[in-house]
């Protein structure tokens, strides 16, 4: 953990809602300490999100970019190395949706393998020549259960996310030996968020306590594995509600 001289940042790609992931992982990483920059396509979400990370006590730096163009992640990381030294970075950037193989675009195919894989080749390459020089950092992905199976009506995402799961799986084994900890996590199953609540509030309430995942506890996993002593590292953990049906 950084001590109060030399703040070490987090940077969290994918932050939107105040009840979303990105949002959770933000919070945790500045509770404990670190400077984080959050990313994300929306201005006066991450201005949001960065006033409520200042007024319970830390501190962050909001910067809008696009994960899927390399000029915007390299502006990104040279910003945020400027904060202090990149200690962990977070990819959380995906979308999703429900479309029948035969309506897929070949644009939109396109579309979700840029953010939900491409996005995340980019993302790497940056994270890796900032952290690499200390031998030292974290560098999550955040995947679904579409990373280990395709469902019907989910090709595009399925196969994009997969492709993640496989590039995460190729780093950890080339840069791990020289310090950085690379994970992957599989959300299997609905996070509780903004978005489903705003959009399906019936599938919550029909779920029940706890039937799906909540963001603060995904981030408490998330953070447990940054701080693993390097004899004992996690690459991979996959996390569901009890009551998801796997």
């Amino acid at each position: 953990m950084p001590d109060d001289t030399t703040k070490e940042t987090a940077i969290v790609l994918g932050v939107g809602a105040e009840r979303g992931l990105g949002a959770a992982l933000a919070r945790r990483f500045a509770g404990h300490g670190y400077h984080v920059v959050l990313a994300g396509r929306t201005a006066d979400k991450l201005a949001d999100r960065a006033d409520e990370i200042r007024a319970m006590g830390g501190t962050a730096t909001a910067m809008v970019s696009d994960v899927t163009i390399q000029d915007s992640i390299e502006q990104l990381f040279a910003q945020a190395a400027e904060t202090g030294p990149i200690a962990a970075v977070l990819y959380n950037a995906g979308n999703n949706a429900r479309i029948p193989f035969q309506d897929i675009t070949a644009a939109q195919f396109e579309r979700f393998w840029r953010i939900c894989c491409f996005g995340g080749f980019l993302t790497a390459q940056a994270a890796i020549a900032h952290m690499l020089p200390r031998q030292r950092g974290s560098l999550f992905f955040t995947g679904a259960s579409g990373s280990l199976r395709g469902r019907t009506n989910f090709a595009h995402f399925a196969s994009a996310k997969a492709g993640l799961r496989n590039m995460a799986q190729s780093l950890a084994r080339e840069f791990g030996p020289q310090g950085l900890h690379v994970a992957h996590f599989i959300i299997d199953g609905v996070i509780d968020g903004q978005m489903i609540r705003e959009r399906f509030p019936e599938f919550v309430d029909r779920m029940g306590a706890d039937g799906a995942l909540d963001p603060d506890a995904i981030a408490q996993t998330v953070f447990h594995i940054h701080e693993q002593p390097p004899s004992a590292w996690t690459h991979e953990v996959d996390l569901r509600p009890f009551k998801e049906n796997w």
